[in-house]
């Protein structure tokens, strides 16, 4: 792919934006070359979990300006199918199996910001600065938003989406939008020993099933939620690896997934 590399490194599979000459900004081929990267990761009987970073000296710059001038001059509906394209890259990372780490290592702003939320985890470094800049320029943070409510509330999702004021890596981590600050330098080997402290330490049919039952029961009444829950704990007692893991802590012994 042009856009976006794919590599693996003891089960930990990273997937980089390579647009760094345009800030590693999205695009309809960028969005595509991210769709097919996440989806042959989650593929990979050899990945475990995913590190989503990119090259240059920005995270991701949001959506193309040049890109989205172009597109103003289409109709309604090829905008919204270019929408809606943008729409399954962050509906599939979301509810993807594997967890995903961002390795957000500079400014992650509009949609750039998203994809770092959108995140399982984020990692980032104290320069960075996180915002959502859209109704700075007349455009709207739409699919963005419905992430990021679940994610941190309306208040702090309010205060982000209307003002469009940055942010700085402190604050986002303050708000919760990433969960660690660390040092330039200490960024990808912090970042590497937690995806292998994932890969070794926790069972995969575990982290798969306990992150789809996260996006789940936001969706359920109280009641749904728990007898979903309920279900789902029985279905789980039964499971090899619920076995394995319990037999080894009776018996002591230290397991590696």
């Amino acid at each position: 792919m042009e856009f976006v590399h794919y590599e693996l490194k003891d089960r930990v599979g990273y997937i980089t934006l390579a647009r760094s000459e345009k800030r590693n900004a999205l695009n309809y081929e960028v969005v595509a070359e991210l769709k097919r990267a996440f989806a042959n990761a989650e593929d990979d009987e050899a990945c475990k979990v995913i590190v989503l970073r990119a090259e240059g000296n920005v995270f991701c710059a949001g959506a193309d300006l040049e890109y989205i001038q172009q597109l103003q001059n289409n109709d309604y509906q090829d905008n919204l199918a270019d929408s809606t394209h943008l729409m399954q890259l962050f509906h599939l990372i979301y509810t993807l199996k594997k967890v995903v780490i961002g390795q957000i290592h500079g400014h992650a702003i509009a949609g750039g910001c998203g994809l770092a939320a959108i995140c399982d985890f984020g990692f980032t470094v104290p320069e960075a600065k996180f915002g959502y800049t859209e109704v700075k320029i007349g455009f709207i943070p739409a699919i963005v938003k419905v992430f990021l409510l679940r994610k941190i509330g309306e208040a702090r999702a309010k205060q982000l989406l209307l003002t469009g004021d940055l942010i700085s890596a402190s604050e986002a981590e303050r708000f919760g939008l990433v969960n660690y600050v660390v040092p330039a330098a200490e960024l990808e080997a912090r970042v590497f020993e937690f995806a292998s402290k994932l890969c070794t330490q926790n069972s995969r049919q575990s982290m798969e099933v306990t992150k789809e039952m996260i996006g789940r029961v936001q969706e359920m009444t109280l009641d749904e939620g728990l007898r979903y829950a309920a279900e789902m704990n029985a279905v789980a007692r039964g499971s090899e690896d619920c076995q394995r893991g319990i037999a080894a802590f009776l018996n002591k012994e230290t397991l590696i997934w």
